[in-house]
C-alpha cells in the first residue's frame, strides 16, 4: 500500500502475527469549549475546522459538533464556553447621567419655588395683578410639578411608576398651557373691553379664566382615563434591542392614546400661540402677550424636534430625551413669561405701577 496518501499513515506489521494495522488518522487536534467542528468537504471524518461559536452560542465540552444558543436572559461569555446573565440597563439615580438630569430638575424646580414665593409677597403690585395673578400661580405651581415629573422617567421602572410617568406629564403641562391660554385670553379680552360700547367687561373675571383652565385640563383627565381603562402603560423588558443587554423600559402600551396626549398638548399650545401671535401688537400695557408668543414659539419648537429624536433613540437615551424635552419646555414656559417681570419686581421696582406698567 502507497503511504504517501495524505492524511494517512502506511499500514505496520501486527507483532502478535494478526496481519497489518488499520491506519490511524491524526489530521486535527481536538476542538476546545467555545469551539465546535465543521468536517472538512471531501476529507475524512477526522479532518476538520474549530470554528468558534457564534455570539449568544455555546460549547463547554470539547469536540462538539454544535454550539448551544443560550436562554433570552443570558448571553455568552467572551470565551464562549458558558452563559452568563444579560446586563440590566435603565437610566439611574447613580449614573451621571441620571445625576445631571435630577440636578437639573431640582434646580429649575427650587427656583419655580422661588419666583412663586416672589409673587405671593408682591402679589398687590400691579405687575402680579394683571392678568390675573391666580391664573400665575396655577402656572407656578403646574411648572412646579412639571420639573417633578421628570424624575419619574429616572430608575428602575415598574408598572406603577410607568402609569406615573406618562399620566402626571399629560395632566401637568394641560394644567400649565391651559393656563397660558387663560391668560392669552384674558389679553384680548381686557383690550377689547376697553373699546366703547364693549359688552366684554364681564368676562374678565376670574370666573371665565378658571373655567377655561379647568374645561381644557378635564378634557386631558378623561383622555388619560380612557388610556387607562384601555391598555395602560407597563414595564417591559427589551432582550433585543441592543446585543447581550436587557433593557427595561416602558411600553406606551397604547401607542394612539399616547400620541393622542401628546397631540391635545400640541392643540392647547398651537391655538395660546395663535392668539397671541395675533395680539403682539397690542398697546404696550397688554404686552404679555410677546412673551406668551415667545413661550409657544419655544414650546412647539422643543417637542416639534422631539418626535424625530425619540423616534431614533434607544433604551436609556429615549428616557433621557423625553426628559430633556419636559424640562426644556418647562424651563422656555418659565423663562419667557416670568423672567422679565421678576427683573422688574426686583431691580426696577420704581416701573412696578399703573403708571409706568403702560410703558413696559
Amino acid at each position: 500500500m502507497d503511504s504517501s496518501r495524505e492524511g494517512m499513515p502506511a499500514m505496520e506489521p501486527r507483532h502478535d502475527g494478526g496481519g497489518e494495522i488499520p491506519p490511524q488518522y491524526t489530521c486535527n487536534p481536538s476542538c476546545h469549549p467555545g469551539y465546535r467542528k465543521l468536517t472538512k468537504e471531501g476529507k475524512p471524518i477526522c479532518c476538520y475546522d474549530c470554528i468558534p461559536c457564534a455570539e449568544g452560542e455555546i460549547s463547554n465540552q470539547t469536540d462538539m459538533d454544535t454550539c448551544t444558543t443560550c436562554p433570552d436572559d443570558q448571553w455568552s461569555n467572551q470565551k464562549r464556553d458558558a452563559c452568563i446573565p444579560k446586563v440590566i440597563i435603565f437610566l439611574s439615580f447613580e449614573e451621571t447621567l441620571g445625576i445631571a438630569l435630577t440636578s437639573i430638575s431640582m434646580f429649575f424646580f427650587l427656583i419655580t419655588v422661588v419666583i412663586l414665593g416672589i409673587f405671593i409677597y408682591y402679589r398687590d403690585t400691579p405687575i402680579v395683578r394683571a392678568n390675573n395673578r391666580h391664573i400665575s400661580y396655577i402656572l407656578l405651581i403646574s411648572l412646579k410639578l412639571c420639573f417633578l415629573c421628570s424624575l419619574l422617567f429616572i430608575g428602575h421602572p415598574e408598572d406603577v411608576t410607568c402609569i406615573l410617568r406618562h399620566t402626571t406629564f399629560g395632566i401637568t403641562f394641560s394644567i400649565a398651557l391651559s393656563s397660558i391660554l387663560a391668560k392669552t385670553i384674558t389679553v384680548v379680552t381686557a383690550f377689547q373691553a376697553t373699546k366703547p360700547g364693549s359688552k366684554l367687561h364681564k368676562w374678565i373675571g376670574s370666573r371665565v379664566s378658571n373655567f377655561i383652565v379647568l374645561s381644557c385640563s378635564l378634557i386631558q383627565i378623561v383622555l388619560c382615563l380612557a388610556w387607562l381603562s384601555t391598555a395602560p402603560p407597563f414595564a417591559y423588558l427589551n432582550m433585543r434591542s441592543e446585543i447581550g443587554t436587557m433593557l427595561i423600559e416602558c411600553n406606551e402600551g397604547s401607542v394612539i392614546a399616547f400620541y393622542c396626549v401628546l397631540g391635545y398638548l400640541g392643540f392647547l399650545a398651537g391655538i395660546s400661540f395663535i392668539i397671541a401671535f395675533l395680539a403682539r401688537n397690542l398697546p404696550d400695557s397688554f404686552n404679555e402677550a410677546k412673551y406668551i408668543t415667545f413661550s409657544m414659539l419655544l414650546f412647539c419648537s422643543v417637542w416639534i424636534s422631539f418626535i424625530p429624536t425619540y423616534l431614533s433613540s434607544k433604551g436609556k437615551y429615549m428616557v433621557a430625551v423625553e426628559i430633556f424635552a419636559i424640562l426644556a419646555s418647562s424651563a422656555g414656559l418659565l423663562g419667557c413669561i416670568f423672567f422679565p417681570k421678576c427683573y422688574i419686581i426686583l431691580l426696577r421696582p420704581e416701573r412696578n405701577n399703573k403708571k409706568n406698567l403702560r410703558k413696559m
